[in-house]
């Protein structure tokens, strides 16, 4: 061990002359501990809150998104299906229809999305586990049914549980349309909403899943589609299968993952996490003033100390390397406990589940606040505890060694 290093541990644990500077030491440390639980603690529920967020979307997301570079439309007679469908581990290549849509009932109305979808979409297991309701009455005639958000179906009073709930569905109409008159700029239909689903609140509360065939005649997109959306068995390396796509297509198409078909969403959650690292990281920085405090009250009563050092022999250099150390030493021990009583705590939360959201009556999507630690994160908030701890001690020894 290196004597700066040394001595400064004999100052941590030895006790000091007076008794006050042992009490402000180890407030250091519990405060610069309290500070780094949180740190951790709180990063980790919003890790939580991220995967829950991620999970609910990728339940009615596909795996990839293709869009055409050059228009809103891209020609599905001229798209080659059976190369993708032919890649490693895709399960289903879909066109779809997405197309803004004002939705009716009685006197009711939401605006939101209508999305057009083959009946294979449905053969994804995580979108057919995502319908919560589901009416198993059928007609005889030919009016389609409609998949709604459990939002939208709210927002317009639909009972799915009513065998003849319908929702009147409004299309802008493509081509020079009258925008004074409502039945020249929209094309209209109906639909039965007997199923619901309900995945994540945005998505809910705006989104209706229509019939392809009936949403493309509707809006008259024969032959063309908004996106290709393809579906990989389940552990499947996406990347990988998103590069092959890429080399098949060419330039003319955008290759989307679920990341950058939500990138909004994701960049959102990204800049709070990060505001609140800020903010735990200045509530970090007001407990080093207990470091600091403790740090000068020491080297004063250290002043003889440093004296013998010097007529032994040691110069300034040494003595300012003992004080930063030791400086060090009371936020990193602090830190360390209170990122290993943050993990316990987090551990103990993700796996006992003993703070509930709520009081308990089910009526959120988990029952528990979600929590997710990574290794980031503790490599982190330790980095950010020495980095921080270090400023304080380098900026106390340096304007406490001009009185010494």
């Amino acid at each position: 061990m290196k004597l700066p290093l040394f001595i400064a541990q004999r100052y941590l644990l030895a006790k000091k002359s007076h008794n006050l500077i042992n009490i402000v030491t180890w407030i250091s440390i519990v405060s610069v501990g309290v500070a780094a639980f949180a740190m951790i603690f709180v990063l980790s529920v919003f890790n939580g809150f991220n995967v829950v967020i991620s999970d609910s979307i990728h339940k009615m997301s596909a795996d990839l998104q293709i869009s055409s570079v050059k228009g809103k439309t891209l020609n599905i007679n001229d798209f080659p299906f059976d190369k993708l469908r032919n890649i490693k581990n895709v399960e289903l290549v879909l066109p779809t229809i997405t197309e803004d849509a004002l939705f009716r009932n009685d006197d009711k109305q939401q605006i939101g999305q209508i999305k057009g979808v083959p009946q294979e979409y449905y053969q994804v297991e995580r979108i057919s586990q995502s319908i919560i309701s589901d009416s198993r009455y059928r007609t005889q005639s030919n009016i389609e049914f409609s998949v709604i958000g459990a939002g939208m179906a709210y927002h317009l009073g639909i009972n799915p549980n009513n065998p003849f709930a319908m929702i009147q569905v409004y299309v802008p109409r493509r081509g020079n349309a009258s925008a004074f008159n409502l039945e020249n700029s929209f094309n209209t239909g109906r639909l039965f909403a007997t199923k619901v689903f309900s995945t994540n609140q945005d998505i809910d509360e705006t989104t209706v899943i229509a019939p392809y065939e009936w949403l493309s005649e509707l809006i008259g997109y024969e032959g063309v589609a908004s996106n290709i959306e393809v579906f990989v068995n389940q552990n499947s390396k996406v990347d990988k299968i998103k590069r092959e796509i890429k080399n098949i297509l060419g330039p003319d198409y955008n290759v989307y993952d679920q990341y950058e078909q939500q990138s909004t969403l994701y960049k959102m959650m990204k800049s709070e996490k990060l505001a609140v690292y800020l903010i735990l990281v200045f509530i970090l920085i007001m407990a080093t003033f207990n470091v600091i405090g403790s740090l000068s009250m020491l080297i004063i009563e250290k002043k003889k100390d440093t004296s013998t050092i010097r007529a032994m022999g040691g110069d300034n250099s040494l003595i300012r390397s003992i004080f930063l150390n030791e400086g060090t030493i009371i936020s990193v021990v602090g830190g360390l406990l209170g990122l290993v009583l943050g993990i316990i705590a987090v551990l103990l939360q993700q796996y006992l589940g003993i703070i509930r959201l709520g009081d308990g009556t089910g009526s959120y999507i988990v029952e528990y606040y979600p929590v997710a630690l990574q290794l980031k994160d503790v490599l982190i908030v330790l980095a950010t505890i020495t980095v921080i701890g270090g400023i304080a001690a380098f900026t106390t020894v340096r304007v406490s060694m001009k009185n010494l």
